[in-house]
């Protein structure tokens, strides 16, 4: 005996003429994706009484689609649950761009895709509508209910209108967002020039880097990990996280670490999730401290990599190509600070020796004259103070100065 299904009772021409007005109110009070996303939601759900909502949005990048909102809260789901064009009823309707109603027994159409992570799986009907705007493809909205259900053509039509209004204030809310994100990483880039060039100690400087960093990007944690002197080994110099078991962990091998790939391929090395990935070092902080996808970008001034910027999100996460330019560009900024501080470092160092040096070559002069000895025996007297008195030779031979230039009588 065939089930009964239930009939989707259509709205009168007041009740709609007010739902579009309403669905004007929402798109036009608010450029917030996520408050436009919901709202969208809501009255997709009181409109067709559905029981469960779904409204996934177009990521062009990587052709995917993401689940943005939802009727019944699924925190750990929003953001992270992908489609790609073409998977499951959804991608049939993202790729073919036209809406289909299942009236029964959704989860046995052949297109269907299950997501154990979803009790809305297994309900009965399902109505699925392509959200379109000015540039093509914005998303997908479904709408579920629990028992069989049949859509009828003006539900179709109205939430086809529905979908057709809000795919253009959608596409203006993303446009907003990734202008005012932009805006942000701008300034984040200006925050990171000014702290590495100013006077700050290199370790501060770096600090400072990481923290900014991590802000922008929504990082779990960000960490500058760089080469020792043999170029084979990363260490980390600075990161944001208060782990003691990351901030701890040991050092790098190039040749046999994810970051190390971004040191030898001078690319970025971008990871789903680390959690599965075997050639990940500490899988049990990535456990411990809730790492998922990690983005690792090589520290380039010129043609030398003095090490990576590595960010970890706390979810699975498409790093999209702004994000690997925007993360690079700091890279990039930290690592010729390092090499300038370290060349800085360098000349100092060879002037230093330079005037010690000079002051030692005095030094032994003096000893000659005054004690008639040779210039070795005259160096070996400065190396012996050096050593019986815990300084420098530099501090030997200016104290043998002084007492010259004082008149104190026997050098030293």
């Amino acid at each position: 005996m065939p089930r009964a299904k239930t009939t989707a009772n259509s709205l009168t021409a007041s009740e709609e003429i007010d739902l579009l007005h309403k669905i004007t109110q929402v798109i036009g009070s608010t450029l917030e994706l996520e408050t436009m996303l919901r709202e969208i939601v809501s009255m997709v759900s009181g409109m067709t009484k559905a029981d469960g909502c779904f409204l996934y949005l177009h990521e062009p990048e990587d052709k995917s689609l993401v689940l943005s909102a939802s009727k019944t809260p699924h925190p750990g789901e929003i953001g992270v649950l992908r489609l790609q064009i073409g998977e499951g009823i959804t991608g049939w309707v993202a790729e073919h761009r036209k809406p289909l109603a299942i009236s029964e027994k959704a989860h046995e159409d052949p297109r269907f895709k299950f997501f154990q992570t979803l009790p809305e799986d297994r309900y009965e009907a399902f109505l699925s509508v392509p959200i379109l705007g000015r540039e093509g493809l914005v998303g997908v909205i479904n709408v579920q209910h629990r028992k069989p259900r049949e859509y009828g053509d003006r539900t179709l039509q109205l939430l086809t209108t529905l979908a057709r209004q809000v795919g253009g204030a959608i596409e203006n809310a993303r446009l907003y967002e990734e202008t005012r994100r932009r805006a942000q990483a701008i300034q984040t880039l200006s925050a990171v020039s000014h702290a590495v060039t100013s006077d700050r100690l290199p370790d501060e400087a770096l600090q400072m880097v990481v923290g900014m960093t991590a802000q922008l990007l929504g990082s779990k944690i960000c960490s500058i990990m760089l080469l020792d002197e043999k170029g084979e080994e990363l260490k980390i110099a600075a990161t944001q996280s208060l782990s003691d078991a990351y901030r701890n962990k040991p050092s790098l091998k190039v040749a046999q670490s994810l970051s190390g790939q971004a040191v030898v391929t001078k690319k970025p090395v971008v990871v789903a999730d680390v959690r599965k990935d075997k050639r990940f070092a500490f899988p049990d902080i990535a456990a411990s401290e809730g790492l998922v996808s990690m983005l690792a970008v090589p520290m380039i001034s010129k043609a030398d990599v003095v090490g990576v910027i590595n960010t970890y999100t706390a979810e699975e996460h498409v790093f999209s190509k702004e994000d690997v330019s925007v993360l690079q560009s700091v890279a990039n900024q930290c690592a010729s600070a390092i090499v300038q501080m370290r060349l800085l470092a360098e000349k100092l160092a060879a002037q230093e020796a330079l005037e010690t040096r000079k002051t030692v070559e005095r030094a032994k002069g003096v000893l000659q004259k005054k004690r008639g000895l040779s210039e070795p025996d005259a160096f070996r007297e400065i190396q012996k103070q050096s050593m019986d008195r815990r300084k420098s030779m530099k501090e030997i031979a200016e104290a043998i100065l002084l007492a010259e230039d004082l008149g104190g009588g026997r050098a030293a």
